[in-house]
């Protein structure tokens, strides 16, 4: 779905399942035709011409029916575009910002002007990255360039207007990362499990990870019976939008509509993401008895990768040929979120310098939610073992965490020795085997609308049978195997994924095969003669090795590669935190913190907590959300269907 959603290529039929009634809606009422003789008899070429006002739907419009979900969710997805952008920074101009206030003198106006703020996720990095053969680094730096720097879309236009911050989307990734853990904690504990779910709001067994937009349309328009599952959790694109809308309209003393957020995404589905109602300032504004105002989107516009060196062609700017150096950029009006966004900066004089670390390989392009929640599991159960089992194809994959029972009652704050003593004395009296193993956590990960039909199926409720004297309901049979022999963990994870789905905790589902690096929105092969310039010695390079170039770029980020770019750029490569390959992460003054994936728990948990008491904001309200089913309305009104349906097809000439 995501690879069609682009206003430049949609040339495809749409072919909804249920006819789509938006158009009908919208029509205006025709006008009433001059008294005329109903006996009268006339040929075709005299009848009078009949011109229709075109047709209105927008992204809200698909969003709010089932009538499809093809490529008509984004019949006018030009709406969020290149153009777009073009058009809102000509339109407006930018209000200036310095040491952390707005400047005043420069007669632009407050009231007038806008704050033009971006995030970019770091999968658009390594597909520029892979496009012009530099490190994800130098990628980051040249979009900063374009969209902040004076060579960039500041260089022209009617206002001069560029963006004041460019944020790396990794930031609030890492906030999602700890707040999804968290979740899983809270889903899976023994106190938890005996709450009915229909009394609390936190997500069932197994959670569903919420965080591509496509596969939350699916799930929400074809299989409702999965949005228990879903996580309450935002997406980072979401989040960041929320922190820069709350943060910067209560510190500036501005309106929300005053900020104008861009979100450069791998995705064409997140432009509907964006469209949501759940994403708007009516969910996090305080309440107010003056006259309602609409709502603002958290963010304001989406584009892709792709979309992102059309809007450098459209401006003449030659993407290539910008500087492969940081800009510099005015301060955070809060402090300790402006040394949570934008983590390093070199000194007074060198502008900031993006070095929060990617993901490793074995987190996968997606974001790393699933290894999040592994590796924090893992922390939390000492002797812990990581089983991994490939399923059918290379986009279903099962883990599972085991530990010997001589563990089970260990805790992660008692030392070895300890320990060693409690768990000799228990084999000496032969309570356990040394051997023996037991299950403590199950995940999975699924990419790919193909798999997520199979994931979907296995979730459905159990059949209720209406035969007499039959059982109510079709269940599935026990898995008795929690107590393995670690030479039978293989077979039991098998059985385990072609059986019970409900046994896993946590499962990581994204719509597109392989991971956000493959995005709709993401540079192809095709694009630009890639296959030919970048081709092997035997010849030109398919889609398949264009991805694995496009993961290695993702992956590439590291501390050498780092410092060189640094080097290059004029820096000293002297940061304020030495990011480490094995997932340590040594800060200073900071070293007895948490640390679990390179991810400093508790100054993650202290900046999301700064963060709702400076805006007096509830953290539910910022951080989480609700999902829900999506009726179609066609044909279902409360009284008369069929009289609904004949007048809507009246309307534009057509009956039964």
């Amino acid at each position: 779905m995501s690879a069609i959603l682009s206003a430049d290529d949609l040339n495809d039929f749409i072919s909804p399942g249920v006819a789509c009634i938006k158009p009908v809606e919208t029509l205006p009422l025709q006008k009433p035709e001059e008294p005329h003789n109903p006996y009268e008899v006339t040929t075709e070429d005299k009848l009078p011409a009949q011109d229709h006002a075109p047709a209105q739907i927008s992204l809200t419009d698909c969003l709010a029916c089932s009538g499809c979900v093809t490529s008509a969710e984004a019949v006018l997805v030009s709406l969020q575009s290149h153009s777009e952008v073009l058009n809102t920074l000509d339109a407006q101009p930018f209000t200036p910002i310095q040491h952390g206030e707005i400047q005043e003198e420069t007669g632009n106006g407050v009231n007038e002007g806008r704050i033009f703020i971006a995030s970019v996720s770091p999968q658009v990095r390594a597909s520029i990255a892979a496009t012009y053969g530099i490190s994800e680094l130098k990628a980051g730096w040249m979009i900063d360039q374009l969209l902040g720097g004076p060579l960039g879309l500041a260089s022209g236009g009617s206002h001069g207007s560029g963006f004041t911050w460019i944020v790396d989307t990794n930031a609030m990734r890492e906030a999602c990362l700890v707040l999804g853990a968290d979740e899983v904690a809270t889903s899976t504990s023994s106190s938890f499990s005996d709450v009915p779910p229909e009394s609390t709001s936190a997500p069932k067994k197994p959670i569903l990870t919420s965080a591509c937009p496509g596969w939350i349309c699916y799930a929400e328009k074809t299989h409702p019976h999965v949005l228990p599952h879903l996580s309450r959790l935002k997406s980072p694109q979401a989040l960041t939008g929320t922190l820069l809308k709350t943060v910067l309209s209560q510190q500036l003393h501005i309106r929300p509509d005053q900020i104008w957020h861009l979100a450069v995404m791998p995705c064409f589905d997140k432009k509907l993401e964006a469209s949501r109602e759940e994403f708007t300032d009516v969910y996090w504004r305080p309440s107010s008895p003056q006259e309602p105002t609409p709502p603002v989107r958290d963010v304001d516009c989406v584009i892709t990768a792709r979309e992102l060196l059309m809007l450098a062609d459209t401006r003449g700017i030659s993407f290539p040929s910008l500087p492969q150096v940081p800009i510099s950029t005015p301060p955070f009006p809060d402090p300790i979120l402006d040394t949570f966004l934008f983590p390093q900066r070199e000194s007074h004089l060198n502008p900031r310098q993006r070095r929060r670390r990617n993901q490793e390989p074995a987190a996968g392009p997606s974001g790393g939610y699933l290894h999040h929640v592994l590796q924090t599991q893992l922390a939390k159960s000492p002797g812990g073992k990581l089983h991994t089992i490939r399923g059918r194809n290379a986009d279903v994959v099962e883990y599972t965490i085991t530990r010997p029972l001589a563990y089970r009652n260990r805790s992660p704050h008692i030392s070895n020795t300890q320990q060693h003593l409690g768990d000799l004395s228990q084999k000496i009296e032969g309570e356990i085997e040394e051997d023996e193993e037991e299950t403590i956590f199950r995940a999975a990960r699924y990419y790919g609308f193909r798999n997520i039909q199979n994931l979907v199926r296995k979730l459905r409720p159990p059949r209720t049978r209406r035969l007499p004297g039959a059982a109510t309901t079709i269940k599935h049979a026990p898995n008795n195997n929690n107590k393995n022999k670690s030479s039978n963990t293989a077979k039991t994870m098998n059985v385990t994924a072609a059986g019970n789905i409900i046994e896993y905790s946590y499962i990581e589902v994204m719509a597109c095969p392989g991971g956000c690096t493959n995005g709709g929105g993401q540079i192809k092969v095709d694009d630009m003669g890639l296959g030919e310039r970048q081709g092997t010695g035997e010849g030109s390079m398919n889609q398949k090795q264009w991805l694995e170039k496009v993961d290695e770029a993702y992956y590439s980020m590291s501390p050498s590669d780092t410092d060189t770019d640094i080097d290059e750029a004029g820096g000293d490569g002297d940061g304020d935190v030495d990011m480490q390959d094995d997932g340590e992460c040594k800060e200073e003054g900071n070293e007895g913190g948490e640390m679990v994936n390179g991810i400093d728990i508790m100054n993650v948990r202290e900046v999301l907590r700064h963060w709702s008491e400076s805006t007096g904001i509830e953290m539910g309200r910022l951080c989480f959300t609700t999902f829900r089913e999506v009726r179609s309305d066609v044909g279902k009104g409360a009284n008369g269907e069929k009289d609904r349906v004949v007048e809507l097809a009246g309307r534009i000439g057509g009956g039964w």
